[in-house]
């Protein structure tokens, strides 16, 4: 349930993200002042790159967590996880 939650939350960041983007870019393409356009262009991007890093870093710790959960479910079952060093060595 802990991870629902956060892939939940994760998709509702990134949309309000890209709205406010959207709202931002509205306002700036209306704005007749260089200065502020620009600004607002500035923000843009800052708000997508935020959105970009809310999912990667969502998708990441998702990855992590299956390959965590995998690791665990073979010590339970009494296999050893091997390093990747002692996998090349055992050839």
């Amino acid at each position: 349930m802990g991870m629902l939650y956060v892939m939940q939350s994760t998709i509702v960041s990134v949309t309000m993200f890209l709205t406010a983007s959207f709202f931002v870019l509205f306002a700036a393409r209306k704005t007749d002042a260089q200065g502020l356009k620009t600004f607002g262009y500035i923000v843009a991007v800052l708000l997508w790159i935020s959105a970009a890093l809310s999912l990667f870093t969502t998708i990441s710790a998702y990855s992590a967590r299956q390959q965590m959960m995998q690791m665990k479910r073979g010590t339970m079952q009494g296999q050893m996880p091997q390093a990747p060093m002692m996998k090349q060595q055992a050839k």
